[in-house]
């Protein structure tokens, strides 16, 4: 529970978020249906009016209920709201999956919604990045900057968790959904994108979330499913037959093996086997 001065500081970073977004007078969201874009869409339209538009990609490495809950939210606001198909592996060296994918994707994807924000008199594009983006490995920020994209959550300095309360606050039914990445994440480096993969980790993560799992991820390493969850998540394999049921299900997938990570679900989990320059981004 954040006190009285805690509340304050965070009150006057909404405010500076608002003032920020006002003077870029109108803007074209990069919205993927998340924590950190819902909010950002929601302060934007509150801000700016029918002055702001969200554009959502669609490929294969981003799943159909993200899709769906993006176009809800946004129905449900009044949004107008642009999908728009931006095929990672159709682009050169993309399902290689070398260490500056997401460089790769990003520049596509920011230049196919600028056409779109353009078409619509739109001036400005902005994305979700938060504070916290800024501790990781993400090449795709490069591309944010060399596209001259804004990241208004960042010029706030708002973190993740500050993010997740004022949308609470605001009643966004986002504010405790769990942290999604593209289907892409999955991979270790190196190793081939290919439709038939992404649709199978998909598949697999579709399963767990439907026995009621809420943050996982199903790394693909090759016939290899290395399985993270959160601490509810653990406690949920302990139920009898569970663990049965999820290795019968991911073999029938395609997977000979089926392992649970003892760390759990963190964020760029990949990364870890990256060497220390490309973590410094040199």
């Amino acid at each position: 529970m954040k006190n009285e001065n805690e509340l304050k500081e965070l009150k006057q970073k909404e405010e500076d978020l608002k003032s920020y977004l006002a003077s870029l007078e109108s803007l074209a969201v990069a919205f993927s249906g998340g924590v950190d874009s819902s909010y950002l869409l929601a302060v934007a339209q509150e801000t700016l009016g029918d002055r702001c538009i969200a554009v959502t990609a669609r490929s294969h490495s981003f799943p159909l209920r993200e899709l769906e809950e993006a176009q809800s939210f946004c129905r449900s606001r009044g949004i107008r709201h642009f999908v728009i198909d931006s095929e990672e592996l159709s682009i050169e060296g993309f399902s290689q999956n070398p260490l500056n994918r997401c460089y790769l994707c990003k520049t596509e994807l920011f230049q196919k919604i600028a056409q779109t924000a353009a078409s619509q008199g739109i001036k400005h594009l902005a994305e979700g990045s938060n504070l916290d983006d800024n501790g990781d490995y993400r090449p795709g920020l490069t591309a944010v900057a060399e596209q001259g994209v804004k990241s208004p959550l960042r010029e706030a300095g708002l973190s993740k968790g500050e993010i997740r309360e004022l949308s609470r606050e605001r009643g966004l039914a986002s504010w405790n959904k769990p942290s999604f990445a593209c289907l892409a994440s999955r991979f270790p480096y190196g190793q081939s994108i290919t439709p038939e993969t992404l649709a199978r980790i998909d598949s697999a993560e579709q399963f767990l979330l439907d026995q009621g799992f809420r943050q996982v991820r199903v790394r693909h390493h090759g016939n290899l499913a290395r399985i993270e969850t959160d601490p509810e998540g653990f406690e949920k394999f302990s139920a009898p037959g569970l663990r049965e049921s999820v290795h019968q299900k991911l073999k029938e997938m395609g997977y000979t093996y089926i392992a649970l990570d003892l760390l759990g679900y963190r964020t760029g989990s990949m990364n870890e086997t990256l060497p220390a320059a490309a973590l410094r981004n040199e």
